[in-house]
């Protein structure tokens, strides 16, 4: 199982699908939570078998990589960025797509604005670039984390068994930071952003509404084309739509293939 070590102190654990392919290198964050494998399994392999290298890491602090227990500092999404953009520089990748769910979707918007020059295209799903003020009390309901976080999940993740109320802290804290400071998480970087934009969003989705992720978009104002989706589903997309989501996601790549 590889990993990389990362400068910051991190070292990732990564999942590596048909590395030999002959087609451009999509690299696919998770959400909170998440395991590539477990929670993204069908996306990896559609696009692997569309003919795409598919290099999925685990964020500092899931799965097997470090350092745990996971924790949310002010601006998170932009650590997990430089960890992202980092990993990109070990493994060599110049040019490469983005895409995220959740967590992951907002981390790659980030990507995206920070180092606009080494993706191909940037997509997002179940995440927005922005958190208005109606996102605090959406935020808050995670709180207390033990009403809804399994033993079992926080196992999975190296965390202890009594983590779970410090863990949806940790997250609340570190995401309305992000409200305080303005709303922004990728918003004020989207100019930045050349290539294709994708955000797909879920109309059922209760934490993203599509306002949101207009801010971002209207600021993306330099990408070659910056456009909202919407689909009839909640947060995952990817699970609910599987036939639209894979139709929308391999149209965005090959319009931007180099």
């Amino acid at each position: 199982m590889p990993f990389v070590s990362l400068p910051s102190g991190a070292t990732l654990h990564y999942d590596d699908e048909n590395s030999h392919a002959n087609g451009a290198t999509v690299l696919l964050l998770h959400g909170m939570l998440g395991i590539p494998r477990q929670q993204l399994a069908t996306v990896i392999d559609f696009l692997a078998e569309a003919g795409y290298r598919v290099l999925a890491p685990n964020l500092r602090g899931y799965g097997l990589s470090t350092p745990k227990p996971r924790d949310f500092p002010l601006r998170f999404y932009h650590r997990d960025a430089q960890d992202v953009l980092a990993f990109c520089d070990a493994l060599n990748l110049e040019k490469v797509h983005i895409l995220g769910y959740s967590d992951g979707g907002e981390v790659a918007l980030v990507c995206g604005g920070v180092q606009p020059q080494r993706f191909l295209s940037v997509a997002a799903w179940g995440a927005v670039g922005y958190f208005g003020p109606d996102f605090r009390a959406v935020a808050q309901r995670m709180i207390p984390g033990s009403a809804w976080l399994k033993p079992e999940e926080l196992a999975e993740h190296g965390m202890p068994a009594d983590y779970a109320d410090a863990f949806a802290l940790g997250w609340v804290r570190g995401a309305l930071a992000y409200v305080d400071a303005g709303g922004s998480v990728s918003a004020d970087s989207a100019a930045n952003i050349r290539c294709p934009l994708l955000i797909l969003l879920g109309d059922k989705d209760k934490l993203n509404p599509p306002e949101y992720a207009q801010r971002t978009l209207q600021a993306a104002v330099n990408s070659s084309s910056a456009r909202l989706l919407m689909f009839d589903a909640g947060h995952p997309i990817h699970e609910q739509q599987p036939d639209a989501f894979r139709t929308a996601i391999l149209a965005h790549l090959r319009a931007a293939q180099p």
